[in-house]
């Protein structure tokens, strides 16, 4: 790998991508036409579909990783340790940040210190309507703070996140065996552990135009595996508990649920092993999000979470 990318400003965004070079290669442009000059890094995880090629002839000025196996969302953490800017924006290779916003969310982390990551709003194209999981963070039922600059949260989207460098990867940034699906939620957790906030700001925009090249049913099952997986790793033993058993009574009648209980299960010493249950208040306000209704499935069939 090659020395660190030079700061220009104080936002690096980190793109990853597998086997998508057109999507890749939209984002890319739309990325070098915003007003803010921004450090690109892309981390190919293993695509055999000439991407690697192609950015290389396309953008030279961005800086290409190429890993020859899938990282998965630990790419990210890849590009992160590569940048050299206090602030790095994730990008997915179907979505891309609007003119001004990275340049805001900047300003918004410089201004409060105690926030690690702020969220954006994403507008899934070509239809143009909000992420439902947007609406719930707009809706957190967490206790507001005046001070801050939107709604705290305790999950995100990655494709819509700009993270304090330091704090991200002091945290350990994405685990790399959730691959892609619901590893948000993890990192979220444990940034709130260290004693940061996360907020959801709703000026913030990035525009995302699902891949039509994915299998949505391993995704929902990744999905609901990594939840386990995260119930296990980080909850409360009474709250995991309660989590399991209601995907065991989901998976009588959910041939997704059924897989993904089968799959974590092979990893649940791993888990055993990695365990960190959070204490309270965050314990408390896990179970006050519970209580907010899932974001519609159906809505989300052709924007699954990047």
């Amino acid at each position: 790998m090659d020395n660190c990318v030079q700061p220009q400003g104080r936002v690096s965004v980190v793109v990853i991508t597998r086997d998508r070079v057109d999507e890749l290669v939209d984002t890319l442009a739309r990325l070098a036409t915003l007003p803010e000059p921004v450090p690109v890094v892309v981390v190919d995880n293993g695509s055999s579909d000439g991407t690697s090629a192609a950015v290389r002839v396309q953008f030279p000025d961005v800086r290409l990783v190429r890993s020859a196996e899938n990282l998965g969302a630990g790419a990210r953490n890849v590009g992160a340790e590569l940048v050299d800017t206090p602030y790095v924006a994730f990008c997915d290779d179907d979505s891309w940040w609007a003119p001004g916003s990275l340049t805001r969310a900047a300003e918004l982390l410089d201004r409060h210190r105690e926030v690690a990551l702020v969220a954006a709003r994403v507008v899934v194209e070509p239809q143009g309507r909000l992420d439902p999981v947007c609406e719930l963070m707009r809706c957190s039922p967490l206790p507001r703070r005046a001070e801050l600059p939107g709604p705290r949260v305790r999950g995100f989207l990655a494709c819509s996140a700009v993270v304090r460098r330091v704090p991200f990867l002091d945290a350990g940034g994405f685990e790399r065996r959730f691959i892609i699906g619901g590893e948000e939620a993890l990192l979220a957790w444990d940034l709130a552990t260290a004693g940061w906030e996360l907020v959801y700001v709703d000026e913030l925009l990035v525009h995302h135009r699902p891949s039509p090249s994915r299998d949505l049913s391993v995704r929902r099952r990744r999905e609901q595996r990594n939840a386990l997986w995260t119930s296990w790793l980080r909850r409360p033993r009474h709250d995991a508990l309660m989590r399991t058993f209601a995907a065991l009574r989901r998976s009588v009648h959910d041939i997704d649920e059924r897989a993904a209980l089968v799959d974590a299960a092979r990893s649940f010493a791993w888990a055993a092993r990695h365990r960190r249950p959070v204490g309270e208040p965050l314990a408390g306000e896990l179970r006050l999000l519970d209580r907010q209704p899932p974001a519609d499935v159906a809505l989300r069939a052709d924007a699954p979470r990047a």
